[in-house]
């Protein structure tokens, strides 16, 4: 069985084709960010936001390193804020790591209000069979919060619209992650 991690992956892998417009709503370290720009393409394009000045010079790095670089718009700000940030294409995978940024200030973390934002924000603008993959680490101060928060949004996404999936391993120590995946299943009415 794939950790939370591998298993978030092998979901966007299955639905991001070349020339498509994925996001990483929590840059981190560029891990996610790397990868979903390997997906896009050299036509697609990623988006990627983080508040963190560390984590946007950490991905900068990853991504020149790579030579990946043009093919994400790095944005240094709260991923509640990522309508003003995304083209009016529809997107057909974004990635949430919830938690705090590893090697870093463990104060400063994810928060249930600018999460459900954001989810918000993504839903409106998912493609048909698009999907949005959230891996919730909770094992710190406010974690848990969080992880009931979206717990509950994802839990009360209509059915007729959307496919919610949760997996989790429940015999594990110390607070292993949770992933959901929502994928849209309703095509738009516009």
């Amino acid at each position: 069985m794939q950790n939370a991690l591998a298993f978030s992956h092998q979901l966007l892998k299955e639905v991001i084709q070349p020339g498509e417009i994925a996001v990483d709503a929590t840059m981190g370290n560029g891990h996610d960010t790397l990868f979903l720009a390997q997906l896009v393409g050299r036509s697609g394009q990623v988006y990627a936001c983080d508040l963190q000045e560390q984590a946007l010079a950490n991905t900068r790095q990853r991504l020149t390193e790579a030579n990946l670089l043009t093919r994400v718009t790095l944005l240094h700000c709260g991923h509640e804020e990522l309508d003003r940030h995304l083209p009016e294409q529809k997107i057909k995978g974004a990635i949430f790591n919830l938690g705090y940024l590893p090697q870093s200030d463990k104060a400063v973390i994810t928060l249930p209000e600018t999460t459900i934002a954001a989810l918000e924000i993504l839903l409106d603008r998912l493609a048909y069979r698009g999907r949005i993959v959230i891996v919730c680490y909770y094992g710190h101060p406010g974690g848990q919060a969080e992880l009931d928060e979206v717990r509950a949004f994802c839990q009360a996404l209509p059915q007729k619209e959307y496919s919610v999936l949760n997996y989790q391993f429940v015999n594990q120590q110390n607070q292993p992650p949770l992933l959901f995946c929502i994928e849209k299943i309703a095509k738009s009415k516009d």
